[in-house]
């Protein structure tokens, strides 16, 4: 990548028909909306993407589906996590031969009880760094049971210079990403945030450049972003705090059921199933939800009601056409049409 990537990058979930197979039209279709949102890249293959419910073809087939859709329009990270260091090194040799422009992975554990000592967390990472050559984000999620204390991500951003991002998601973020800023400074240009957004403006001010959201409200979130970056910090809080009680109730009444039931409420899916065991929420959490956000009417609502621009179309040959077509249309359902970065695989 020729520059730092910062700003927005939702997960794009995994969406299923409701005989549990895969909807890979459905989850291009995501990918669409994602873009029209103005978000600045996007996440595959993530925790709420149900990586854990997905085998090996599907996984290969959505990353190679979604990349093609995206035709280079915006960066895209692979989560490639596994307990193995040699698969998780062929998965991120595999997305990056795919066009990935980054890899995302946690701490290698399985379950609450297999954990790996600091040291060979290091060693980890150092083989599946050498195994390619784009960058890595180490993601400190609440699901690992490995842990990685400041002390740990400061000696494995030193030791392994390929991982050049990370995604701070576990409780008192904050604090954990000012001391990593403070530490690194430069050999950490992507310090990110996770959780659904939802500690977002203080993690903003402990110096995360970036957010790595749901795909409930990315557009939203954007402006959020955009406006502190530029200095605008009144102006970004407001806008958080506008959002705060659908983001809140995502957190913690819905996790990633959560994007599906509005991505299905608002049209853009045929189906929010999830894969059993994990299965729906109850209909008044439902209820709840969907109240919400018809009271905030975020772009996930409307997107759908508009006619579309061309999009979809993951050959490379189509891309310029993409890009002529979606800023127009992102302005008139008055969102910002100004890019980032355009990237290129």
């Amino acid at each position: 990548m020729a520059a730092p990537l910062t700003g927005v990058v939702p997960v794009v979930p995994t969406i299923f028909r409701d005989d549990e197979t895969v909807d890979l039209d459905g989850t291009a279709r995501v990918v669409d909306y994602l873009i029209d949102a103005g978000v600045d890249g996007l996440c595959l293959l993530a925790n709420y993407s149900e990586q854990f419910s997905l085998t090996d073809a599907e996984r290969d087939a959505i990353a190679r589906t979604l990349l093609e859709r995206v035709a280079g329009r915006l960066p895209v990270i692979v989560t490639t996590s596994h307990y193995s260091a040699q698969v998780t090194a062929a998965r991120s040799r595999a997305a990056q031969d795919m066009g990935a422009a980054m890899v995302m992975i946690m701490p290698p554990f399985f379950g609450a009880t297999l954990t790996v000592p600091g040291p060979a967390v290091i060693d980890y990472f150092k083989q599946v760094a050498d195994a390619i050559h784009i960058p890595v984000m180490v993601q400190d999620a609440p699901l690992s049971s490995t842990p990685l204390p400041v002390s740990l991500l400061i000696d494995l951003v030193k030791q392994v210079p390929r991982v050049q991002y990370a995604k701070i998601e576990v409780p008192q973020a904050a604090d954990k990403l000012h001391s990593l800023v403070s530490a690194l400074s430069d050999s950490l240009p992507g310090p990110f945030d996770g959780e659904e957004s939802v500690t977002l403006i203080p993690d903003l001010d402990a110096g995360a450049r970036g957010t790595m959201p749901s795909s409930m409200v990315p557009a939203e979130l954007g402006q959020v972003v955009r406006r502190y970056l530029s200095g605008d910090r009144p102006g970004a809080v407001s806008a958080w705090e506008d959002l705060l009680p659908l983001i809140h109730f995502e957190n913690r009444q819905c996790g990633l059921r959560a994007q599906k039931i509005l991505l299905a409420e608002g049209g853009i899916i045929a189906s929010d199933r999830t894969r059993a065991p994990f299965g729906p929420v109850s209909p008044r959490t439902r209820r709840g939800l969907i109240e919400l956000a018809t009271r905030l009417n975020p772009l996930i609502m409307r997107w759908a009601r508009y006619p579309r621009p061309i999009s979809g179309c993951g050959r490379p040959d189509q891309a310029q056409v993409i890009r002529r077509t979606v800023a127009p249309a992102r302005m008139a359902w008055g969102i910002s049409a100004t890019w980032s970065t355009t990237w290129s695989r």
